[in-house]
């Protein structure tokens, strides 16, 4: 077996732990990816005090290794902040072919109650506290108020399902979905809500940009490097909430701008399939490699120096 230039990490627990010390013992050079906001969780689930620890636990991972991938630049610069050395931006893409609003379905719909005219606002990700969920169902609210034949789907599952099922009957709760099945629900909405503050990235933003829906987030993370406001999508302030459920409201109805976004938001996502970002990826690994060749190869041999 052919010794191998780099090793990527991609989790950050036991498992990537035991990838890195593979890869140290073996003085390969190592890089990583920083997918989930795991220190901004803690709040939402009573451990605000653990944050600390957890930012601590994130960044000795990550800084054993020759250079860590983020998605954002903003997140490279929060990283930083806190202390993580050698982060590179590398960002995502989203299978075109797979989401399209091509894949758009009026037997599904017909399944949600809705008809041609009505518009479907859709949440898909976790159902669970960091998610922002009352700022979605606010949202549904205000759209509601202006225009009654909203429906709100929700794709996903969590520990919230239960208790949004029981206390909003109206929501058509569509559970888990994948592949194919996945893309045609997306296709089959309208708009896209997503008011989450803990990600990363936000790869939902991509799919349902790809899939032709009006997207509705806060100006950050995917929703700020891929969205226009006003123009492809609509950006609420990080964090405004006031604004973000005004700018739902505002589709309720204006199908004129909620067509216009859908257009747009397809259009966008023709520049972000992923042979362009894996191609990114490739460059970001060669970067790593020939910045731990200058630093700490020896005798131009790929074994790294203690």
């Amino acid at each position: 077996m052919n010794r191998p230039d780099v090793v990527h990490v991609a989790t950050e627990g036991p498992l990537g732990w035991s990838a890195l010390a593979a890869a140290r013992s073996l003085r390969i050079a190592i890089s990583t990816s920083f997918h989930t906001n795991f220190h901004s969780y803690s709040k939402h689930y009573g451990a605000a005090l653990l944050q600390k620890p957890i930012v601590a636990y994130l960044r000795r991972f990550h800084n054993r290794a020759q250079g860590t991938m983020v998605p954002t630049e903003n997140l490279r610069c929060e990283l930083e902040r806190l202390g993580f050395r050698n982060v590179y931006v590398v960002a995502r893409g989203v299978d075109t072919k797979l989401f399209s609003p091509l894949r758009r379905s009026e037997e599904l719909r017909r399944s949600w109650g809705a008809g041609e005219h009505t518009l479907v606002a859709l949440y898909v990700g976790r159902l669970a506290p960091e998610k922002s969920l009352p700022v979605l169902i606010e949202s549904y609210a205000a759209m509601r108020r202006r225009n009654s034949a909203v429906k709100l789907v929700l794709v996903g599952d969590g520990p919230e399902r239960v208790h949004l099922a029981r206390r909003f009957p109206e929501l058509i709760m569509a559970g888990p979905r994948t592949g194919i099945d996945l893309a045609t629900h997306y296709a089959s909405a309208d708009a896209f809500l997503f008011p989450s503050l803990t990600e990363t990235f936000g790869n939902v933003t991509l799919e349902a940009m790809a899939s032709g829906l009006a997207v509705v987030a806060y100006d950050y993370a995917a929703a700020k490097l891929y969205l226009e406001h006003g123009q492809s999508g609509l950006l609420a302030p990080l964090g405004d909430t006031a604004a973000f459920v005004e700018l739902a409201a505002a589709l309720a109805n204006e199908p004129m701008l909620a067509r216009r976004l859908r257009a747009q938001a397809r259009k966008t996502t023709e520049g972000a399939d992923w042979e362009t970002v894996l191609d990114d990826f490739e460059k970001g690994l060669y970067r790593i490699l020939q910045q731990t060749n200058s630093n700490y190869f020896l005798n131009n041999q790929s074994v790294l120096s203690n």
